[in-house]
């Protein structure tokens, strides 16, 4: 009895290893057409992409071989960037941004000595090139949304090119590093490196803020090259505590944080343009004491044979009392006092 069921139960297990191979074979008849069809693909793949960094590194060499590190501009160092990655296909060779630059390599009779490449990038023994050249040959590859304002730019309309900020054969470029931006954008900027030294600043020096927090310098839909439409927009990327909304809003905050504060320094705490209550006293010749301006009593009122201080320069500041000047949310805060 016991043998019966072992052979039934070895030819039902043997039944089932056949039809499983039979549905395992079913399954797997297609795959020699499948691997004839992606065979090709995997192929031209495998064989283009080594044929490709190898072209591009003998198109390289065209040039390396005289251009090398031996000159006052060494171009060997693209090799330690983004540009130099010769195994990316979407990697740029000299050609991609110099042009081929025949004549510069046979020569050409109707120029004395060697003639310039197609595209020159630096003002040299071939002449200054042209800006918007210059420019177009990147914004060939870096288009994109932060750059889709470069035309009509502040920077373009002042004939600066892509160039004049980047260094594209530089193991490290300078503007793309928080701590070194600014030296690069205070080369041409000399006032905002002036108010950068001043007492209230911005902690640019400190390596913790840069120019491009505030601005994209290829194009903006705002002023200033702001990386917002309105100065505050850009201010609340960091100050979201002087957002609001208020209960009772101060009237020039509201309208430009620029008109009390300038960004780049100043030697008034916090960033201030002018000394309270002098800069409060441009808007507000106060309903409080207004008989004694602090202009010209600022030592004090003659009455008689006293002099009166000026109540509004007593306290050198009318955030003594109003010190929510940003707005404020309490339903007794109609003159920002809480």
């Amino acid at each position: 009895m016991g043998f019966f069921r072992a052979a039934i139960m070895l030819c039902t297990f043997a039944a089932g290893i056949g039809m499983g191979s039979g549905s395992l074979a079913e399954e797997r008849m297609p795959e020699p057409q499948s691997t004839a069809q992606v065979a090709p693909a995997n192929a031209e793949l495998e064989g283009n992409t080594p044929k490709s960094a190898e072209e591009s590194m003998k198109k390289d060499a065209i040039c390396t071989r005289c251009h090398d590190e031996s000159e006052t501009a060494p171009v060997l160092a693209i090799y330690q960037t983004k540009h130099g990655v010769r195994g990316d296909l979407r990697t740029p060779n000299c050609q991609s941004c110099h042009g081929e630059s025949e004549k510069h390599l046979h020569g050409d009779p109707n120029v004395k000595g060697r003639a310039a490449p197609d595209i020159i990038f630096k003002k040299n023994s071939f002449g200054a090139p042209d800006d918007k050249v210059r420019s177009r040959q990147c914004l060939n590859c870096h288009e994109g949304a932060g750059r889709s304002n470069w035309d009509g730019g502040e920077h373009q309309n002042n004939q600066v090119a892509c160039n004049d900020c980047h260094r594209v054969h530089a193991p490290a470029d300078r503007v793309l590093q928080k701590k070194t931006q600014s030296e690069v954008c205070f080369a041409c900027h000399k006032d905002q490196r002036a108010d950068s030294h001043k007492t209230s600043t911005h902690p640019i020096d400190a390596g913790k803020i840069s120019c491009s927090d505030c601005h994209n310098p290829h194009g903006s839909a705002g002023s200033k090259l702001l990386k917002k439409n309105t100065v505050n927009e850009t201010c609340f990327i960091c100050h979201a505590e002087k957002r609001g909304p208020y209960l009772f809003e101060h009237q020039p905050v509201t309208e430009d944080c620029m008109n009390c504060h300038t960004p780049h320094g100043s030697n008034i705490t916090p960033l201030l343009k002018s000394r309270p209550p002098f800069m409060c006293q441009e808007c507000h010749d106060g309903t409080h004491a207004s008989q004694t301006p602090v202009g010209p009593n600022a030592a004090g009122n003659q009455v008689g044979l006293t002099v009166a201080p000026s109540k509004n320069n007593v306290g050198n500041a009318c955030m003594n009392c109003h010190s929510l000047v940003h707005g404020s949310n309490s339903p007794a805060g109609g003159y920002l006092q809480r």
